[in-house]
This record gives structure tokens, sequence and C-alpha cells, in this order.
């Protein structure tokens, strides 16, 4: 079997370029040759053990690609085309795909398991290489527009996804103050995503000019700099009371409270920071329960409709996603890459990487 260069986890702090043999896709299955990814929060979790994987296990899961080969019983698709898939693959066909939560999935059992949707860089071989190995491929494959560059999709499968998930999931509706806090790649796509499902008012809290600057690009209508002023008091003061929804984007206990506090009685906070450590609900902050409150997180949106719905949100050019790529690096960097975006240098916000 021939081989193909890919970043592989380790062990705690330390991912590696190592050659490794090149899959062959089975039956359902299709290999993609990956022409652009890039690296998540989440795999700067697992690089510093914050997230347990298998050592050995090639990481990334956000592939953007062109089909090499097709495993038996992938219809409707051909070697060449361009395709995205979704950092979740659902199979489509279990008790959890059938109960509309494809991130749940369970790959055939009749119980939902915790994250099992989520299988790129976490319980099966990712994205970082040459090629990658897409399961339930007639579920999760997304032909690419012929308008639209990989640069364009590259944010699809993951970050958009999650991003917008926010406002699905805390129940955006018309008219509604929305604040974001964090204006991180997911919290930006948050902060657009609020906007697009009919927000009125869509706040964006961080301290890093730069990304409040994009927060404005992104469709936020005030930036708070939560370093220079009290975000809680000034969200508070900006809706006459309370947000209805507070987006939470970043993973930390503070930003958790943060939203918790701003949001009025009956408001909702969505979260989709990936936590680390213990995180711990003040009861003041909820009304010691009787505020009426609801907490809601989601997992990344996959298959392929939600793919092709993304992309059809970039095409429309609603907002400029693409200028949230400010870096690019070869496969052969990929070490380089991690340790630049690991460490937040040189204004990144998310890298582009070509093997």
């Amino acid at each position: 079997m021939s081989t193909m260069r890919a970043a592989v986890f380790e062990k705690k702090g330390t991912i590696k370029l190592r050659e490794v043999e090149r899959p062959r896709p089975g039956p359902g299955e299709a290999l993609v040759r990956v022409t652009l990814t890039t690296i998540c929060g989440t795999d700067v979790h697992i690089l510093k053990g914050e997230y347990p994987v298998r050592p050995g296990l090639i990481v990334g899961h956000e592939p953007v690609g062109v089909i090499e080969e097709l495993g038996p019983g992938v219809v409707g698709f051909n070697r060449g085309d361009r395709v995205i898939a979704g950092a979740i693959t659902p199979c489509g066909q279990c008790r959890a795909c059938l109960s509309g939560y494809g991130s749940q999935c369970s790959h055939g059992s009749d119980t939902f398991q915790t994250l099992g949707g989520w299988r790129f860089g976490n319980t099966i071989n990712g994205c970082q290489a040459e090629y990658v190995l897409v399961p339930s491929a007639q579920a999760n494959l997304a032909k690419i527009p012929d308008g639209l560059r990989d640069e364009e999709v590259i944010l699809c499968p993951d970050i958009m996804s999650t991003g917008f998930s926010a406002s699905e999931r805390g129940h955006v509706r018309l008219g509604d103050a929305v604040a974001v806090f964090a204006q991180g790649p997911i919290g930006l796509c948050a902060t657009a995503g609020a906007k697009m499902s009919g927000a009125s008012l869509v706040i964006g809290v961080d301290k890093v000019p730069a990304r409040l600057e994009m927060a404005k690009r992104m469709g936020a209508d005030v930036v708070i700099d939560y370093s220079q002023q009290d975000a809680v008091a000034e969200i508070k003061r900006l809706t006459g009371g309370g947000a209805d929804v507070a987006i939470e984007a970043l993973g930390q206990q503070s930003t958790f409270e943060n939203a918790l506090r701003c949001v009025h009685a009956a408001g909702t906070v969505s979260s989709l920071g990936v936590y680390s450590g213990h995180l711990a609900v003040p009861l003041d902050a909820m009304a010691a329960g009787l505020g009426d409150h609801t907490i809601v997180t989601t997992l990344c949106p996959g298959g392929k409709e939600r793919m092709r719905r993304l992309m059809n949100v970039v095409a429309a050019r609603r907002a400029p996603f693409e200028a949230l790529v400010t870096h690019s690096f070869s496969l052969d960097q990929i070490e380089a890459a991690y340790e630049l975006f690991a460490h937040q240098r040189d204004g990144v916000m998310k890298i582009a990487i070509r093997p």
C-alpha cells in the first residue's frame, strides 16, 4: 500500500508530521485527497492533553478536497468531484440521526453516544493529511459549487456550522437582542449567524481591537471591549435590562458567568465553548433556579445537507467569512502552524493548511 504524510498526535504536547499508510475505502466510504484544511481550537485542546485521543491518531476535522476513490455502495459521486465533509459525520440511519440529533450519532446503536458524531481526529483518523477516509460518505460528502473556491468553503465543516448553531439552538427571534462573548472564529460566525437569524441588536464582546473590528464586519451593531468597561452592565444598559440570548464562544468560567448574568429573566444562554476543568453555575446569576433561564449547548451540526446550506450562505456573500483565514502554511509546516495558532500570535484567526 502507498503512503502519505499526516499530522499525528504522539503524546501530550507533541503533534508531528509522519509518513503513514494511505487508506483504501471500504463499503460506504470515500477516499478524499485533501486540498485544504485548517487547525481548530479543539485540536489545540488535544495537543495540550486537555481532550484525550489515542497516540498515533491523525488529527484534524475540517476537510476540503477531491474524491480520489469511492467504496462500494456510494452513488451520485465521481472521482475528481470537489467536495467537503462536515467535522461531524452522522450515519443518517441510527436512532440519534433519525431523531434529529446527528451530532450525537451512534453509528447503528440504539443508544445515544455523547460526541458520537465527532469522529475525524477523535475516534478515527482525521484530515490534516494528504488523504482522509470519509465514513458514511453518502450522508456526508457535499459537492462544492463551481463558483466557490476552497478558501471560501473551508469554514463550513466546523466553524460556520458551530457558530450558526448558537442562534439556532438559542431560538433567536426577529427583533431579539443578542450578546456574543468572544470574537474568535467561532464567535465571529456566531455574530454573523445572530444577525442573519433576525436579531435587531447584536453585541460583540472581546478585548482584541482587530477582532472587535472584524465583529462589526460580521454583523455586530455594537462592540464592547471588556478590558475597558463592565460588559455585563453595558449590555444591560443597551438592552434595557438584559439580552434575550447570550452566546458563549470561548469555553471559560468567566465568559459563561457573564453570559448568564447579562440575559434577562427567562433569557437563554447558548453555549458553544469547549470547557476544560470544572464549570460552576453561580446561584445568584440563575436566580437560584427560579429565573426561567434556559441553558443550551451545541455540537457542530454535520451532514451533507448542512454543508449545502452553509455553502449557499457563502455564495450569497452575506458576510466576509474568507477574511477569517489569516495565515497559510503547507502541510510540511504543520508544527509551526500549531505553534502559532496555540499561542495566538501575529493576529491569527484561522490557518489554511495546504497538503
